[in-house]
């Protein structure tokens, strides 16, 4: 008897270990680029309010950077035969793969914050990042008089990160006075951004301004400007952070952040996926507002 219940015991410890999704409910599998930063934190909170809103239940996990390890969360999500996935990728053109077999298997897919630059994608949510980088390239020509040259720190692997660029070049061609002289990777992280700045500010040392295509970018930047004492220059960084707000209400050289809404595309990566799933029309895009902030507005 005694046997027969510890059988018992350990069988019932195994299945509720799976925590297997309630019978009908769908299952939406997440990969995000990092949980580690803010953004992704407040975008994985819009998901899962969202999905609760809808009775859906979600599987997050994040690739760190890592593009073979994000390729296997997909294929696993696969093997678990979720009902959709969410991609947020690591690397915008190497992700076509892993999209593709999730195609094959006739799983919807969708992109959350970060484009896919292959595979078929249901719909793409994020931020109008053009838009945001018009904004930033606004900003520092009105900031420097329309007059200087200036500097990207930027991330070339990721479609949103170019998109930004691609706004902020727009915005800067109106002034014939600004002049773009380099684009670097600083990789989106703090401590490579440095580096990368660091470089920039050796080689361009009448450098006016510099755009960080993230708030690590630009953290890492104002990091490398207050080394080599370049206290002076113009710094717009992109996402609103709190250690980047804090910065710029601080008066350093970070002036201002374009402002992002993650948890409202957490939202609506979730609603697109409802329709998807009801039958309602979906866009191939689904661009949420962006805005900036600067001291003024900070107040």
């Amino acid at each position: 008897m005694r046997i027969l219940q510890t059988a018992l015991l350990l069988t019932l410890l195994v299945l509720t270990s799976c925590n297997p999704p309630a019978p009908g409910k769908k299952v939406i599998g997440v990969t995000l680029l990092t949980r580690a930063h803010v953004f992704y934190k407040d975008l994985e909170d819009g998901l899962r309010r969202a999905a609760g809103r809808h009775g859906y239940e979600v599987i997050v996990t994040a690739g760190e950077f890592d593009l073979g390890k994000q390729s296997a969360q997909i294929e696993d999500f696969i093997t678990r035969k979720v009902d959709a996935i969410v991609v947020a990728p690591v690397d915008s053109r190497g992700i076509g793969p892993a999209i593709r077999k999730a195609n094959e298997a006739k799983i919807p897919v969708f992109t959350s914050d970060i484009a896919s630059q292959e595979g078929e994608v249901v719909c793409h949510i994020a931020s109008d990042n053009v838009a945001g980088g018009r904004l930033a390239g606004e900003f520092l020509a009105k900031a420097l008089g329309g007059k200087g040259t200036v500097a990207v720190i930027g991330q070339p692997t990721v479609t949103s990160v170019l998109d930004r660029v691609q706004g902020f070049r727009e915005a800067l061609a109106k002034h014939p006075g600004m002049e773009i002289v380099t684009e670097v990777n600083g990789e989106g992280v703090r401590d490579k951004a440095m580096q990368a700045a660091s470089d920039v500010l050796q080689a361009h040392p009448d450098l006016a301004g510099i755009f960080g295509i993230n708030d690590d970018s630009a953290l890492g930047t104002l990091d490398a400007v207050k080394q080599f004492r370049r206290e002076n220059m113009v710094i717009v960084g992109y996402d609103a952070t709190p250690p980047a707000v804090d910065a710029i209400k601080k008066g350093t050289a970070l002036k201002a952040d374009v402002v992002q809404y993650p948890d409202r595309i957490g939202e609506n990566t979730v609603d697109r996926i409802h329709d998807f799933f009801t039958g309602v029309a979906v866009p191939a895009v689904d661009p949420v507002e962006v805005g900036i902030v600067d001291a003024s507005t900070l107040k």
